[in-house]
């Protein structure tokens, strides 16, 4: 077991809870694709290409400071 005393503990902790979640969003989301057909499951892949590319693309527009 790791000492709970240690410099940096809670950080791992925070990460660990962080990745978790991203984890449960995921089993979740999953959950109700699985309830999907194949149109909506099309529909929802486009959407979710969409805001990656909004999130993590290479568009020079989101970063531009007015």
């Amino acid at each position: 077991m790791t000492d709970q005393t240690r410099w940096g503990i809670d950080q791992v902790q925070v990460k660990n809870k962080a990745i978790k979640y991203q984890k449960d969003l995921v089993s979740r989301a999953m959950e109700q694709v699985v309830k999907m057909d194949e149109s909506g499951i099309t529909d929802l892949m486009l959407q979710i290409e969409a805001e990656y590319e909004r999130k993590y693309g290479e568009n020079k527009t989101d970063k531009v400071v007015l």
